[in-house]
């Protein structure tokens, strides 16, 4: 590769201030290199919204220069956000490694409108040659197979993005490659863009391996039907599940859309091995006892839909609990789920199961994320020039750095960013310069693009309500022809505040005669009018800020 001292940009659309949303850019040289592209699952303030995903509004007018999008492992907040950004940009080709080559090519099969690009199937050893630029990829150890690191080599300098990772010694699938991160590290690192979502975790990340013993452990002890529920993705964990009902002599059956996906490519690519009479058809659950039976299933994180909540709730159409059934959750709350997973939990209960959660005593759960301990190593064994902590709420990222700084970055080297600033990498020197666009999408069923008011407005409605006032009026003669009626939802009881809705109908009547008596105003410049002084007149009475919403009617 020859020497080119052409600036090269790095830029988030998403990661940055957030868990999830993850998508990272590299511009240089007239070519764009993105580094996956990612969902972020709404709280509860983003009403009826189903995924949020990064705005492509920046790549739109450069698409011909974008080379590629590199994929760093197959969970969602990292690909989940591919077949959204295909409908907008054309891209020439996705470049996967293992089981996410097949869980991206799973979620594209659901979308029928959208080109599919070329997939590049990469290893650890392959090493792509562009414009003054080269890719290559280290292997990393995470709670999903194939997660890789990737080295972006250009004429201003090296950067080198982590992907999610973790330092686990005892893997259950294959080390990390840390003699490519040394040698990386001899070499020289300018940029250093690494993962922040457990920087605020004490010690290092608990091994794989450790949880798979436990669950073992508690499988020989327990003696009725056994249900397990975990993140779909996490193939490691359930190839560790499968492994403790063989041991047991356990048959499984598999519950949930996603968690049958995964099972089925996991045993595709060979990442989840069982004997061929271990996994029974899920109708043939009445056919064997209690103490033979393993269920797997989604649910997890609470979610109103998943197999779980559905058996909990006794609307699962193939699964009844049982008394004494035992339920192990082998996961955390994602925070902003734990309400869901608490009710999750008290229907089991009052269905008379007994629950295990992840807790110090039991143990059924490990982070696929690198703690304290974990990042510190990563710092000695690269010795980054400049830093960038990415996928992290604001508090994870400072603590990230702040470890840098300990571990001998110099602290004006780091870049504690959001979505959209721009670092510019020019001859191995860094400054912070520009913003791009970098908002957020919210996807609502098939709608793609939501608007931020609408989201504002049901907000308003889950709040304050709504208030409608109706007029019905003589079109020809601009007069108010009969009383208006009043329709509130949400807002007021109307038996109960006469009097305030008869002060609000009164003085809407007032303005509204006025308005109408100007030739010079038309009917919609009335009513939005109408609609800014009912909002602001409901305000100031009742102190309730409610959608309003003043129709005409005419006649």
């Amino acid at each position: 590769m020859s020497k080119n001292t052409k600036t090269a940009r790095i830029f988030a659309l998403g990661g940055m201030l957030e868990v999830g949303k993850n998508m990272y850019c590299v511009e240089y040289n007239d070519q764009i290199f993105i580094i996956d592209c990612g969902i972020l699952f709404p709280d509860e303030h983003l009403l009826g919204v189903d995924y949020v995903v990064p705005s492509f509004e920046y790549l739109k007018d450069k698409e011909e220069k974008i080379v590629g999008l590199f994929v760093t492992h197959g969970h969602e907040d990292h690909i989940g956000g591919i077949p959204f950004f295909l409908k907008e940009i054309k891209v020439p080709k996705i470049y996967a490694a293992g089981v996410t080559v097949q869980l991206i090519k799973n979620k594209l099969e659901e979308y029928k409108d959208i080109r599919v690009p070329e997939i590049v199937e990469f290893t650890a050893n392959d090493e792509f040659k562009f414009d003054h630029t080269s890719i290559s990829f280290i292997r990393m150890t995470h709670s999903v197979p194939d997660t890789f690191g990737i080295v972006i080599r250009t004429g201003a300098g090296t950067i080198f993005h982590t992907g999610d990772f973790k330092f686990d010694m005892t893997p259950t699938g294959p080390q990390c490659e840390f003699d490519k991160l040394a040698e990386l590290g001899k070499e020289g690192v300018d940029l250093l863009l690494a993962d922040s979502t457990n920087a605020t975790v004490p010690g290092y990340t608990k091994s794989e391996k450790n949880i798979g013993q436990n669950i073992r452990e508690l499988f020989k002890h327990i003696h009725s039907r056994i249900l397990v529920a975990t993140f779909a993705s996490n193939i490691y964990r359930v190839q560790q599940i499968v492994e403790a009902a063989v041991d047991t002599n356990r048959k499984i059956a598999i519950f949930g859309r996603s968690m049958i996906k995964t099972i089925e490519v996991g045993q595709k690519i060979g990442y989840i091995k069982a004997p061929a009479t271990t996994f029974i058809d899920v109708d043939d659950i009445k056919n064997y006892k209690a103490n033979e039976l393993v269920v797997i299933c989604t649910g997890s994180q609470g979610e109103p839909m998943a197999a779980l909540s559905r058996i909990a709730q006794g609307t699962h159409k193939q699964v009844k609990l049982m008394p004494g059934d035992t339920v192990i959750f082998s996961s955390s709350p994602i925070p902003g789920n734990q309400v869901g997973v608490n009710t999750t939990i008290n229907q089991l209960f009052k269905n008379g199961c007994n629950v295990i959660v992840h807790s110090p005593i039991t143990d059924t759960h490990t982070s696929g994320h690198a703690a304290q301990g974990d990042l510190r190593m990563l710092q000695n064994l690269l010795h980054p020039k400049y830093f960038m902590p990415i996928h992290g709420e604001y508090r994870m990222l400072k603590v990230h750095g702040n470890l840098a700084i300990e571990c001998g970055l110099n602290k004006d080297n780091l870049f504690v960013l959001e979505n959209g600033d721009v670092l510019e990498l020019t001859d191995h020197t860094i400054i912070q310069n520009g913003k791009v666009p970098a908002s957020d999408v919210y996807i609502d069923g098939a709608v793609s693009d939501l608007d931020s008011s609408i989201i504002h407005e049901r907000k308003s409605l889950s709040d304050d309500g709504l208030f409608s006032v109706i007029f019905t009026i003589v079109e020809k003669d601009r007069k108010i022809a009969l009383e208006p009626q009043v329709v509130s939802r949400g807002f007021v009881y109307m038996k109960e505040a006469e009097e305030l809705t008869k002060n609000i109908v009164e003085a809407s009547k007032t303005y509204l005669a006025k308005a109408l008596g100007n030739p010079k105003l038309s009917y919609q410049q009335i009513q939005n009018d109408l609609a800014d002084y009912l909002s602001h007149l409901v305000k100031e009475i009742s102190q309730r800020n409610p959608i309003v919403l003043p129709l005409f009617s005419f006649i």
